[in-house]
C-alpha cells in the first residue's frame, strides 16, 4: 500500500532533532522548529484512506517513508502501533522512540532528522519541494 504526499522545505528548516522528523501542513516554522524537514503539506494522516489507518495500527506493519527533492533522496524504516490514532490535522510525525500520540505516524524509525541526507536537507533550507512516499509491508 502507498500514500503519496508533497511538501516543501522553508528557509528555518535545520534538521538538528536526534529522536524525530515532521512534515506538516503549516506554512509558517520558526527557527527552533528544529525537527520539521517540510511544510506545506497538500494532505495529512486526515486524508490516508481507512485500510491504510487500519494497517498502520498494527505492530506487525513495516513503514517505509521516502522523501525526494530534485537533488537529494532518503528512506525511514519504522513501525506501525496498535496505539497509533493517525487523526492529528496537520503534523506527521516519525520518532526513532515507541512513543505515540495522535501526530504519530510510526515508531523505531531507523533515522530521525539529524540523520537525512544532506543533499535533501540543503534542498529543503532553499524552499525546494518534496516529494513524500509512504510505503506499508
Amino acid at each position: 500500500m502507498i500514500f503519496k504526499l508533497k511538501s516543501r522545505g522553508h528557509k528555518n528548516v535545520t534538521s538538528l532533532h536526534k529522536s524525530t522528523f515532521e512534515v506538516t501542513k503549516d506554512v509558517e516554522i520558526g527557527p527552533t522548529a528544529d525537527c520539521i524537514v517540510g511544510t506545506s503539506a497538500d494532505k495529512s494522516m486526515l486524508n490516508f484512506p481507512e485500510e491504510f489507518k487500519d494497517k498502520i495500527a498494527n505492530s506487525d506493519t513495516r513503514i517505509t517513508v521516502i522523501l525526494d527533492t530534485e537533488n537529494g533522496h532518503d528512506e525511514i524504516n519504522g513501525f506501525g502501533h496498535e496505539d497509533l490514532t493517525l487523526t492529528h490535522p496537520t503534523d506527521i510525525v516519525c520518532r526513532t522512540s515507541d512513543y505515540t500520540c495522535s501526530r504519530t505516524l510510526m515508531i523505531r524509525a531507523d533515522k530521525a532528522a539529524r540523520d537525512l541526507d544532506s543533499n535533501l536537507i540543503d534542498d529543503l533550507k532553499n524552499e525546494n519541494v518534496m516529494d513524500v512516499t509512504i510505503k506499508l509491508y
